[in-house]
């Protein structure tokens, strides 16, 4: 975002905290003599809120040049949120769809659109589960939940490719950063990494790379990438693909459980604007 704002590009911060995110936001106008630069406070774990701030982007605004999904949540006990979904779920691969999905408009209007999705190498040895999106069987283990949501982004990320082919779509993986949600959701392994941890700034750097660079452009859509360069998305014979029948399963629920809520926020609204409308007899 930093190196965006320089470059006098307009950038939409879409947060959780907004304390936290107007902090960010006063460190890069500093930094980059950009003044453009605005807030959004939404929780991306509600998927209904996070369906009505695209919808009320997209009429607010004529186009989207980089879309970069980066929210993400390791929740180790299972919760729902207020539709009844799993919050890990939600935040990280139903949230970014309904985002992605809804903003496709935008960015089809620009000269160069692209979509980076944070991901995370602990993909690599999850599976695409289609038959338990909401994490029901068996005993829940975040850590494991968190990989599978990964996963799904790559698959996410693969499927926009097909069917957008004017937009540029990646996933990446940052490394792993020292950062305050990797020492909270996983202290054990924040404590054996130790320096090894990568710099925020380094974990980034792929990331606005993907987002400007010529270079990325020209890369394949679709790709998984580490480093500035497209890596394998499964390791070496690995038992990790999955067969067509599963990534349709998939996005036929994703696309069905957004559907949803986008429906029930249409009838909730028109609800309110019948009941105050005035009746005249």
């Amino acid at each position: 975002m930093g190196s965006t704002s320089t470059q006098g590009g307009t950038v939409h911060m879409v947060c959780r905290d907004r304390d936290r995110a107007e902090e960010a936001r006063a460190a890069i106008v500093h930094e980059s003599g950009n003044t453009e630069v605005f807030v959004h406070v939404v929780d991306l774990s509600q998927t209904g809120r996070v369906w009505q701030f695209a919808q009320d982007f997209v009429k607010q605004h004529s186009s989207l040049s980089v879309l970069i999904n980066n929210a993400g949540c390791m929740l180790h006990q299972r919760e729902l949120n207020a539709e009844g979904l799993e919050k890990n779920f939600a935040t990280n691969t139903l949230g970014v769809y309904v985002l992605t999905q809804s903003l496709i408009p935008l960015l089809q209007k620009s000269r160069d659109p692209r979509v980076i999705t944070v991901s995370s190498g602990a993909m690599l040895v999850q599976r695409l589960q289609s038959d338990d999106l909401q994490s029901q069987k068996g005993p829940f283990d975040g850590v494991r939940v968190y990989a599978q949501n990964k996963r799904q982004q790559v698959v996410l990320t693969q499927q926009w490719a097909k069917a957008n082919p004017i937009i540029h779509f990646s996933v990446m993986h940052p490394g792993w950063v020292d950062t305050p949600a990797v020492s909270s959701s996983m202290p054990q392994f924040h404590q054996m990494m130790g320096d090894r941890l990568r710099s925020v700034e380094q974990g980034a750097d792929t990331v606005v790379w993907l987002a400007l660079s010529r270079a990325a452009s020209r890369t394949c859509s679709g790709q998984f990438f580490q480093d500035r360069r497209p890596v394998p998305a499964h390791l070496p014979l690995a038992w990790t693909r999955s067969p067509a029948e599963d990534v349709q399963s998939f996005m036929t629920q994703v696309e069905n459980l957004a559907g949803a809520v986008g429906s029930r926020l249409r009838e909730d609204l028109n609800s309110s604007l019948e009941a105050s409308t005035p009746q005249f007899v």
